[in-house]
């Protein structure tokens, strides 16, 4: 079995270029997917499966160690810092707020997704962008 290595390429960069977790390619008895979370790239066909690894990319946010509760993500979707476009946002960094507190709506399949504070305190930073999608488990915001 030959693996394609410009398919991979390119589905590689289609993860970077539309901020995707996970793509996927299915040609005839071929299927490649390509995943940021699961740090591998895997290549099927009927008979033989082959996995290559690729580290994953780490932004500087992520690297550095910030103390405080982080608030993670329920769900895969779309994360969204106010209940509607151009309405005040429910947390900004410096903004004290009580456990049970809507610090962020999470979209999947068009249902929007409550979340909230897991503890009381002082919102430090804020680790998502709006309209950014998000991961499960991915720190959204941190308080201290």
């Amino acid at each position: 079995m030959k693996i394609n290595k410009e398919t991979i390429k390119e589905l590689s960069e289609y993860l970077n270029e539309f901020n995707l977790t996970e793509i996927e390619y299915t040609d005839k008895d071929t299927k490649i997917k390509v995943s940021k979370t699961s740090s591998a790239i895997t290549t099927q066909t009927p008979i033989q499966t082959t996995s290559i690894s690729e580290t994953s990319r780490e932004t500087s946010k992520n690297k550095d160690a910030i103390s405080g509760t982080k608030v993670t993500s329920p769900i895969i979707g779309t994360a969204y810092h106010a209940p509607e476009p151009g309405a005040k946002k429910f947390v900004e960094v410096g903004k004290k707020i009580k456990k049970g507190d809507t610090v962020m709506i999470v979209e999947a399949m068009k249902t929007m997704n409550h979340v909230p504070s897991t503890a009381d305190g002082i919102v430090k930073e804020i680790c998502v962008e709006d309209g950014q999608p998000v991961e499960f488990g991915q720190t959204i915001i941190i308080v201290e």
